[in-house]
């Protein structure tokens, strides 16, 4: 019987309301909520295919121990492979102490299952080893709100976007980022044109495309701009000077420090015009209502802190704060990183908004878990975390619901210290990420639609996450797993002791955290599950005896510091830790693509998410190419002070000269060569300890590896990708996409300097079931060619290109289109390895929802069609919205024909 159950999406931090259809065992489908006020109905093209993901075939499903270094993993038994987990890490603690064991784990987990582990770590262990992955996207908006405002509080609402008179963007493609909030500020900006939109962005993105103006500055000069336009503010006098001298404090600094960014100078840091930067003051100083929205390109900076408060006293300055439509609203890049900031889940923090380092807090907290004390010794961030482990300091270390073998920077130092750390345990979903690869210990997790709990979107909105079918196999919950091991831990480490893990549901821990959280700013003493599921989802504070939750904080002007008035920060603008010099010319940014997620290992396993962009690219100017002389789709090396990754280039307009691209998503396991965050580097902020994932310095050159490959597969891809994925390692590049909607297929792209022996091609061949049966074969020896294509019931279902691969993008669309005609097997079997006539492009998908390729698009646009022709007729656009900018931008390209 199909059944119905409300939960939320497992993505960003939009937090939309999800309705999954299932029939208590399998999910069948899912849809928008329309009652969850954050979407309101909508999804992305990410959260709309959410039943697609989490092949069973990538999934842990028990665990599994490798009792010595080199050797194979082994399944086991539960209770094995806790009790080994407990002894290892109390034997751990006893010789070296609490602090050479640690936590790594991340803004995807539910708030239950953080406050277990912040529990297990402070309480328990004794440790303050315990750090996110939020580090590396939100730690920089931590400490601007906390510095500036007084508490980690983002003060506005997700209606404050539709209620704006001027909304500035930036360092966010919010329109990739974060869509369904992008699909309101569209729908705004249609209903009041008047409304003013300023987009910053070294890159025209998607996002620009909404925009009255594009400031694209050079990377990381924010600081720069925001005390230039702070400038232009306080010269014309658009500040409000009630609302300073009633609720700030610290102006008369920052005020001798912004006349050093006067337009010109200013303008010259940023490499804008002047007219661009007083353009962007007025707009921002005339506007009645004010809103900013910023996300990694502020944060991912060695002066992220510094970019977060000047952008806040710019609020301040002009009293745009606790109103409707106004305020500093930082857009959260996980699921539930706020829940993890509510609960401590930093190294530097503890649960409700306290201060690990503050003596008070921690005797507060210790209090109410009945323990002696909480440690005292500053916890490890994770760049510091993984460099203790690479140097020895930290010998167990345990990992959930992350991959820091993809995401984190210097990739080839974080998999030299997993390699050496004696002891990893992993708790995952998915076994296929690269961390899993170093876990001597796996532990099967729970996921997305197995679990319950809640999580905190970016508008403080805490939502009740509902499980609506059981795990797989053997996996279970996080926080199950977490408590299971503490109550294993304590027999060693509190022999005799009642237990302080003696949790029966995810209820009873959010029951107990909660009332950490009285009478602090972010008060959750009054929601429990049962409430929200009684009164929908409630932004906090939320205290006891409250009826609805807080829409918008400081509208008294009150502000959680000390002195209970909002400070002024004043900063010298630092440029980036690397900059242009001869041997790395170019700057390096990362950033999300529109249909994937983080490192893949859920969106990885839906093809349909790689319809619109199918492999890794870097992104170049074409000047930059041109002098090069590279071409598009040309296999290049891209080198930065840390490693060298070889992968396809392209010209892009969208970057200025001397600028590239690369998406975060790809690691060792879709790219070989341990993916962008080879090239990237550890330096962070000091304050945030967030580093620098958006401005590497880089050179790039061409690859000159003459012999190359293409396959396609059809039938299980996961257990084709896991087959095949090692048999590349010697390859100087590899690439893995998946590919098809109703006939899923692995396609594999590879190059070398040589050609591999018979005996590799053989291997090769026979996993792709191309060494017998239908197969037409052809092969050149004397140019070292070979092609080979299985064809059965008159459609091609795998082939493979040896030597060279021109005909990839034709063989592809015919296998797409279903055909295996004469004029394929005459092409086979001649010597030309080109296609026929010139050289075909597989149809690239641009709208996902729909399935419809760009041609078809643009053949609409040939025939006449506007945009709502096109939505009608083909059905583009009409789903989650987020192919609408590109159709726009084809639109201008392409008019249509009067």
């Amino acid at each position: 019987m199909r059944q119905t159950t409300a939960s939320t999406c497992c993505y960003c931090g939009v937090g939309c309301g999800v309705l999954i259809e299932h029939d208590g065992q399998r999910i069948l489908d899912v849809a928008g909520d329309p009652n969850h006020p954050a979407n309101f109905g909508k999804l992305c093209s990410k959260g709309s295919t959410l039943h697609l993901t989490g092949d069973l075939d990538a999934r842990a499903l028990y665990p599994e121990l490798r009792l010595g270094k080199g050797l194979a993993r082994a399944r086991t038994d539960w209770d094995s492979a806790l009790d080994h987990a407990a002894n290892v890490f109390a034997e751990t603690i006893a010789e070296h102490g609490p602090d050479s064991v640690a936590f790594y784990i991340s803004g995807q987990l539910l708030t239950e299952d953080y406050y277990a582990f912040n529990k297990l770590a402070r309480a328990l262990v004794g440790t303050n080893n315990i750090d996110s992955n939020s580090r590396l996207c939100m730690s920089s908006a931590v400490v601007g709100y906390k510095r500036s405002l007084g508490a980690d509080a983002p003060p506005c609402s997700y209606e404050d976007i539709e209620q704006s008179d001027c909304v500035l963007i930036v360092g966010s493609n919010m329109a990739y980022a974060h869509p369904v909030l992008f699909r309101r500020l569209e729908e705004a900006k249609a209903k009041r044109p008047e409304m003013k939109i300023i987009v910053v962005d070294p890159r025209r993105t998607d996002t620009c495309e909404l925009s009255d103006l594009h400031l694209a500055i050079l990377p990381g000069t924010d600081v720069a701009l925001f005390h230039g336009i702070l400038h232009i503010l306080l010269e014309t006098g658009r500040i409000d000077q009630d609302f300073i001298d009633a609720h700030t404090e610290g102006l008369g600094e920052l005020k001798q420090l912004a006349r050093d960014y006067n337009p010109a100078t200013t303008a010259k840091l940023c490499g804008i015009s002047i007219d661009e930067l007083q353009t962007c003051a007025h707009l921002i100083g005339n506007a009645p209502r004010f809103l900013s929205l910023w996300c990694m390109g502020v944060n991912q900076s060695t002066a992220g802190s510094a970019k977060n408060s000047a952008l806040i006293n710019l609020h301040l300055a002009t009293g745009q704060i606790g109103k409707p439509g106004a305020g500093p609203f930082s857009l959260t890049g996980q699921p539930n990183a706020m829940g993890g900031r509510e609960t401590g889940s930093l190294s530097n923090l503890l649960p409700g908004h306290r201060e690990a380092g503050n003596a008070q807090h921690r005797a507060e907290v210790a209090a109410y878990w009945g323990v002696e004390q909480l440690p005292t010794a500053p916890g490890l961030s994770a760049i510091e975390l993984f460099e203790a482990v690479r140097s020895g300091k930290v010998k167990a270390l345990w990992i959930a619901c992350t991959n820091p073998a993809q995401s984190m920077p210097d990739q080839q130092k974080i998999h030299e210290a997993l390699a050496a750390c004696p002891f990893v345990v992993v708790q995952e979903a998915f076994f296929t990420t690269e961390t899993c690869r170093y876990a001597d210990l796996l532990l099967p997790a729970a996921s997305w639609g197995e679990k319950e709990g809640t999580v905190t979107n970016s508008e403080r909105r805490v939502s009740h996450v509902r499980r609506a079918i059981p795990a797989p196999g053997e996996a279970r919950a996080d926080w199950s797993i977490t408590c299971d091991f503490a109550r294993r831990l304590e027999r060693h480490l509190r022999p005799g002791q009642s237990s302080l893990f003696a949790f029966k549901s995810p209820a009873a821990l959010f029951d107990e955290y909660k009332l950490l959280t009285r009478d602090r700013d972010l008060d959750l003493s009054g929601l429990s599950h049962a409430l929200i599921d009684q009164i929908g989802p409630q932004q906090w504070p939320f205290p006891a005896g409250s009826h609805t939750g807080t829409a918008r904080l400081y509208g008294n002007g009150v502000f959680p510091t000390e002195s209970g008035r909002a400070r002024f920060l004043a900063e010298q603008y630092q440029p980036p830790k690397e900059q242009h010099d001869a041997g790395f010319p170019l700057i390096l940014n990362t950033g999300r693509l529109r249909d994937h997620w983080h490192g893949m290992s859920r969106t990885g396993t839906a093809t349909r998410l790689f319809g619109h962009v199918e492999e890794a690219l870097l992104s170049m100017n074409a000047d930059d190419m041109r002098r090069r002389n590279l071409f598009d789709g040309q296999l290049v090396k891209v080198r930065s002070r840390r490693g060298e990754l070889v992968l396809p280039v392209s010209s892009d307009d969208c970057l200025r000269p001397s600028q590239a691209f690369i998406p975060m998503h790809w690691g060792d396991r879709f790219l070989k060569g341990l993916g962008v965050n080879l090239l990237s580097l550890p330096a962070f902020d000091p304050l945030s300890k967030q580093p620098e994932l958006k401005h590497t310095g880089i050179e790039v050159e061409k690859a000159e590896l003459p012999w190359q490959f293409f396959a396609l597969i059809e039938g299980s891809v996961q257990k084709h990708f896991e087959a095949l994925r090692p048999k590349f390692d010697g390859f100087a590049y590899a690439s893995f996409s998946l590919t098809g909607r109703d006939r899923p297929a692995l396609v594999i792209r590879a190059a070398c300097h040589e050609a591999p022996s018979a005996k590799q091609l053989a291997e090769l061949e026979q996993l792709l079931g191309l060494d017998e049966g239908p197969v037409l074969v052809y092969d050149d020896p004397r140019r070292g060619v070979g092609k080979r294509v299985r064809i059965e019931d008159g459609r091609i279902v795998a082939l493979s290109l040896s030597g060279e691969t021109a005909a990839r993008h034709w063989l592809k669309q015919l296998w797409q289109d279903g055909k295996a005609d004469q004029t394929l097997r005459r092409w086979l079997l001649a010597p030309l390895s080109t296609p026929p006539g010139s050289e075909v492009r597989a149809a690239k998908i641009l709208c996902n929802c729909m399935n419809v390729s760009q041609d078809a698009i643009c053949t609409g646009i040939e025939r006449g069609l506007d945009l709502d022709g096109l939505k009608r007729e083909l059905g583009c656009g009409t789903s989650c919205g987020s192919c609408v900018p590109e159709i726009k931008r084809l639109l201008v390209k392409q008019p249509a024909v009067a």
